[in-house]
């Protein structure tokens, strides 16, 4: 694995530190109890992926838009870790049963899974808000164990969790919509590619970055 390096190399008092604690700035943090501190990044992380997905691209025949979830879902896991992340992605699909922020100014649980005169009827979309629990635990995994630090390990994490994100929503989309695994690949994989490619640089680009900068600050001190 790109990363299996760095990560053997990180000191254990350093794991499970992430960049998301060093994002509430001293003189606020120095106010607020170590729960507030968690809490302010689980709300902050689930209201920034609800933002990124109204930002979308509806494809023609195809009932999966191009949106920024993905990349809001790994950098919300990378910045805050396995416990924060799965909690602010969990935050978020809470909010997306009573609020307008799923894709597309969608709400509901229907939207995941709801109940027909057949029995349970899985939305279309569905896997694909269920997988953002399962990537940003992955990734927020990896970046407690520092493979965000460096570009290698966050290209690693980003990729690991970008497939996770496919590996539950083309197989679910298959089943929801009744589709062959071909067609499921074609709609639900294949248009995203090049875009979840940029995502994937964007994110990647930017852990070690901001590690970058703390150490830079930490060396002003």
């Amino acid at each position: 694995m790109l990363a299996t390096p760095h990560l053997h190399r990180l000191p254990a008092s350093e794991r499970g530190i992430t960049i998301g604690d060093f994002l509430v700035p001293i003189r606020i943090g120095e106010r607020l109890s170590a729960r507030l501190r968690h809490i302010a990044l689980i709300v902050t992380g689930a209201f920034f992926i609800a933002l990124t997905a109204n930002v979308s691209v509806w494809l023609p025949n195809n009932p999966i838009p191009i949106t920024g979830q993905t990349l809001s879902v790994l950098l919300v896991g990378g910045a805050l870790g396995l416990r924060r992340g799965v909690l602010s992605v969990l935050l978020y699909l809470l909010l997306g049963l009573v609020l307008p922020v799923y894709a597309g100014q969608a709400q509901g649980l229907h939207n995941i899974v709801g109940f027909g005169s057949t029995g349970i009827v899985l939305g279309v979309r569905g896997g694909y808000l269920v997988s953002f629990l399962f990537a940003g635990a992955v990734v927020g995994w990896l970046a407690e164990n520092g493979w965000d630090r460096h570009i290698g390990g966050a290209i690693g994490a980003m990729i690991i969790g970008e497939a996770t994100i496919y590996l539950i929503a083309v197989p679910w989309l298959a089943y929801a919509a009744q589709l062959s695994p071909e067609v499921a690949v074609q709609k639900g994989l294949l248009p995203f590619v090049i875009g979840d490619a940029i995502k994937l640089g964007i994110a990647a680009g930017i852990f070690p970055f901001a590690w970058w900068l703390v150490g830079r600050r930490a060396g002003d001190r």
